[in-house]
């Protein structure tokens, strides 16, 4: 604080020294000059030129003697402003949009002349016109002369819409006219129809839908019937009279007839007539066959054994055996081979084979050397991706009976072979990346997008494309940053304070003052620009009206409030923030003057506010230009957020000089796509089964990258089947025959067949040598069996247990064990002699954890007199048992006496009742007498009695006395009586009569 010479200091910063007026108690006094508005004009030109102006206002009236206010021409200045001249300036266009609809301005003549195309319309194209200046972009489109502004809309030939046509539907297809099983398929019938000219130029597009179909309906189903075989009789011989001179024919033996019943059924297994079977089942069965009862004396042999295998030529022969059995084998007259021979020979048929087709046809394998290369055709060293190859398919190979042989009978390879192609695959293609679009946020952090869209999608295996939008678009995002105060509030100055001079007659004290408050764009290309309110922060718009006061004379005159002292670093709400204001006059009066400080605590996001970087995420990997795969650097942003959130200028948080995170860019790599390569073919492998039609020989090529084609990845790019044959033994299940009931044998023949695994044809028998060695008769051609005697006690399996159940009185039950169950009933034999069976048909056992239940009868509604009645459990399942039989409700409802009379029927109440349209008419028993047809609902009368109120009793004599005039207005059959229209016509005469007696009176 020690004072030096003035020399000593810098003459620059030399503190200028301004004349200043303090006001008298009695004088007016005037505010400061305010800040002057923004320049008319950005620059200077022949026509204009640039103007700002700045105001003060009355702050305090004078009293009587003082220094009057100045007048009102002086309260406000004006000076020029941004006299540089202006930079060129043009105006710039965009591209003309596409043709679209729209109603064009006529042309200088009033007519718009087009080609012969032209006959469909005029649309309009638009394009955008904005003013730019040389070097710094577009600015304010008022700066550029608008008698030269290009057109931004212009008319154009509107091109013919050509809309879908179709035809129309064709007629459905038939249904079947014959009756179908009842498990067969739904039949469908169909129709189409078809595209004669596509949509264009925006017209109707086709329908979807150009296939129908639809289920036939009212088919009939075949009745189902079936032939039920009975069991055959017993063999019946020759009569002995035929018999005399045979021999043996004291014996019960030779030849002779057994016989069976057939009967048919339905689907019910009901019966029915023969001849519902023999149309819808086929022919009968055979109802008698031969049989034969062998004599002690015959000569008995085993079954002929299968014909040897025949050799490949046309020449060899094949044979079969038997032999003899039993005592056979010792009889002298059976070893005679020329009368029983045991040997049979015959020529081998001539074998002729025939092939058919086998499976399906394997993936075109391409043909190994150099090839020409072709649009699109890819090649990796000497193997080809795609062109021209060969597919193989497999033979199967037939004899003249229909049995798999070898396939090199019918051709020397095996399979069959044709030419293929494999198409070459096309890459997916996308358009060139768009420019970048504006920062998605318009203060501080945001997203920057470009996009590339699909130009063509790949096929034939091509390289696929990327993830893509729902407009088939992708997209490639950086983040941005914008500039925070771009845009700023712009005031102009306050009004001069408005006093209610109605309620004052000195106008001065309290009033309201107002301003204007627009958003301004601050930036360098648009500085001073009006834009939307919504671009500036809403949260800090200024007051465009506040209370004001214009101090009356001889008042203390103080001015505005200055602004509020800054807040520490931390917020503490312990440090106080501090505004003053000062006084320009003083009081004539001992009135004080107003406070002239304020004090507030510094509190957080309120008036204090605390500042830290905020980094984006990463962006995607950018590369070099023209680059589509390789090395390339991704990049985030660093920002600065304030402590309630709101992102401000980056200034805010270097001013604090907060650490910065050190790695704002990083490398990265985009995968190139590799085309697949692979190896050589290797040779055929073995065929993966040993006999049939459904094996693969599989030749494999290895992959040596990614994106191959063909079987999903897999390695396996074709293959071709193979085929043998498979010899195996069938047993096939006999039941002895001779007993009905009781203890026996089921056994089962063997016999070595041969037959295609993967083709569902007969198996036919072979030699039992080519199905190697048999296995032992004992264990696998018979088995004990029995099967229960009339009688006889057979008791099925045990049921499952039922539920625990404890025994309940009103609801509660008194013991801790409960009762399961389970049972089983009896097979074969008659109720009433059940009882001589042993063995339990109920069983219970002793349970935990059981519950007590109620049962109730429950009951549908009625339907024809009839109802369905059950038993149901209070846990809701509905059982068998539980309920008491005595109070079982009726599920047929009868009437007593029955309803016989004509049109009548049981009602659900029990009596009988009249059909619709006619009415009952009681005895007076309260029984139905007749039903009578009701002509219409105006024609029935109140004496007519029904069962809703029906008649009280009347004596029995009487009514029949005069049953047959009673008052009753219509016969049985509907038609009114003849006393009806007696009356009738009495009652008109008296009217009359009565109308001329009073026209005398």
């Amino acid at each position: 604080g020690e004072e030096v010479p003035q020399n000593l200091c810098s003459e620059s910063l030399r503190p200028e020294i301004a004349a200043c007026e303090v006001p008298c108690a009695m004088d007016c006094v005037v505010s400061e000059w305010a800040q002057w508005s923004p320049c008319s004009q950005s620059c200077s030109g022949k026509n204009a030129e640039g103007t700002q102006s700045r105001s003060r206002s009355i702050l305090a009236l004078p009293a009587e003697g003082g220094k009057a206010c100045p007048p009102a021409r002086a309260l406000r200045e004006h000076r020029v402003c941004n006299e540089h001249p202006c930079a060129p300036v043009f105006w710039e266009t965009s591209p003309w949009s596409a043709c679209s609809e729209g109603a064009p301005a006529s042309g200088p003549n009033g007519t718009v002349v087009w080609s012969a195309e032209a006959a469909c319309g005029v649309g309009l194209q638009t394009r955008s016109v904005s003013c730019a200046r040389s070097g710094s972009g577009h600015v304010a489109p008022k700066r550029c002369p608008e008698s030269i502004r290009p057109d931004a809309v212009r008319p154009c030939p509107l091109l013919c819409k050509k809309d879908c046509v179709v035809t129309p539907f064709s007629e459905w297809t038939h249904c079947p006219t014959t009756c179908q099983p009842g498990n067969a398929t739904a039949i469908k019938q169909s129709r189409y129809r078809i595209i004669i000219q596509d949509a264009a130029n925006g017209g109707q597009a086709c329908p979807d839908t150009l296939y129908e179909e639809r289920e036939c309906e009212d088919i009939p189903v075949c009745p189902v019937y079936r032939w039920k075989t009975h069991r055959w009789s017993h063999c019946v011989l020759v009569p002995d009279s035929v018999r005399q001179d045979v021999l043996g024919h004291s014996e019960a033996c030779g030849h002779g007839l057994q016989s069976r019943a057939v009967t048919c059924l339905t689907e019910t297994n009901d019966s029915a007539d023969v001849s519902e079977c023999l149309t819808w089942a086929g022919p009968m069965p055979s109802l008698v066959q031969e049989c034969l009862v062998p004599c002690k004396d015959d000569c008995t042999f085993t079954p002929w054994s299968k014909f040897t295998a025949c050799s490949f030529d046309c020449e060899s022969t094949r044979s079969r055996r038997r032999s003899l059995t039993g005592r056979s084998r010792k009889r002298d007259k059976c070893q005679d081979t020329e009368v029983y021979p045991q040997v049979e020979t015959e020529p081998c048929p001539c074998e002729t084979f025939t092939s058919q087709p086998h499976g399906n046809w394997s993936d075109c394998i391409i043909e190994g050397g150099q090839p020409e290369l072709q649009p699109g055709m890819r090649l990796h060293g000497d193997t080809r991706e795609c062109g021209k190859g060969v597919r193989l398919r497999a033979i199967a190979c037939y004899d003249k009976t229909g049995r798999l042989v070898e396939p090199s009978r019918c051709s020397s390879s095996g399979y069959i072979e044709e030419s293929c192609t494999v198409p070459c695959p096309f890459d997916c293609k996308l358009s060139d990346w768009s420019s970048w679009a504006p920062c998605s946020s318009s203060c501080g952090l945001g997203v920057s997008v470009r996009s590339r869209w699909l130009k063509e999608k790949p096929y034939n295996g091509g390289r696929p494309c990327p993830k893509l939008d729902l407009k088939n678009q992708v997209h490639e995002a950086v983040p941005c940053y914008s500039e925070c105060n771009q845009y700023a509030w712009a005031v102009e100055a306050w009004s001069p304070c408005k006093i209610d001079s109605e309620q004052n007659s000195l106008h001065c004290g309290e009033g309201m003052q107002t301003r204007k408050v627009r958003c301004v764009n601050i930036s360098e290309e648009h500085e001073g620009e009006t834009v939307p309110h919504a671009m500036c922060n809403q949260s800090e718009i200024p007051e465009e009206t506040q209370r004001c006061s214009l101090y009356c004379p001889g008042e203390c005159a103080v001015s505005a409030w200055g602004q509020w002292s800054k807040c520490p670093q931390v917020c503490d709400p312990n440090v106080m923030q501090l505004r003053t204001r000062q006084v320009l006059r003083s009081s004539v009066t001992t009135k004080p003057c107003p406070e002239g400080s304020q004090m507030r605590p510094c509190i957080l996001n309120q008036n204090c506010f605390q500042y830290q970087y905020n980094l984006t995420g990463w962006s995607t990997c950018q590369l070099a230009a023209n680059a589509t795969c390789g090395p390339g650097v991704r990049r985030r942003l660093l920002g600065c957020v304030r402590s309630d959130g709101k992102a401000v200028s980056p200034r805010h948080c270097e001013q604090l000089h907060l650490e910065k995170p050190a790695e704002m860019s990083a490398e990265c790599v985009v995968g190139c796509a590799v085309d697949c390569r692979l190896s050589p073919w290797s040779t055929w492998s073995e065929c993966s089964h040993t006999c049939g039609a459904g094996g693969r020989m599989e030749p494999a090529q290895s992959a040596s990258s990614r994106f191959c084609r063909g079987a999903g990845g897999i390695n396996l790019l074709s293959s071709v089947m193979g085929l043998c044959q498979q010899h195996v033994f069938l047993f096939l299940s006999v039941i002895l025959q001779g007993g009905q009931c009781g203890d026996g044998f089921q056994v089962r023949n063997l016999t070595c067949v041969v037959h295609d695994a993967s083709v569902p044809v007969t198996s036919r028998p072979v030699e039992n040598a080519l199905c190697g060695e048999l296995p032992p008769k004992e264990s696998v051609l018979q088995l004990p069996c029995s099967v229960p005697c009339p009688g006889d006690c057979h008791l099925t399996e045990w049921s499952e247990w039922s539920s625990c159940e404890l025994t309940c009185i009103g609801g509660r039950s008194f013991e801790t064990t409960g009762r399961q169950s389970r049972s089983r009933t009896f097979i074969g034999q008659a109720f009433e002699n059940q009882e001589s069976c042993s063995g339990q048909v109920m069983e219970t056992r002793p349970c935990s954890g059981g519950k007590c239940y109620s049962y109730l009868w429950k009951t549908s509604l009625w339907q024809e007199n009839e109802r369905t009645v059950w038993c149901q459990r209070s846990d809701g399942i509905n059982v068998t048992g539980g309920c008491s039989l005595q109070t079982k409700p009726a599920e047929i409802q009868h009437c007593s006496p029955a309803c016989r009379k004509p049109f009548s029927y049981c009602t659900q109440k029990g009596v009988c009742g009249c059909e619709r349209g006619y009415t009952e008419i009681m005895r007076s028993n309260g029984f139905l007498d007749y039903c009578m047809k009701v002509p219409g609902l105006e024609d029935k009368k109140a004496d007519v009695k029904t069962i809703a109120g029906k008649n009280k009793p009347v004596n029995s004599k009487m009514h029949d006395i005069f049953k047959g005039w009673s008052i009753q207005p219509f016969n049985p059959d509907g038609r009114l009586k003849m006393w009806v229209y007696g009356v009738s016509a009495g009652g008109f005469l008296i009217i009359i009569v009565m109308i001329f007696t009073s026209y005398l009176m």
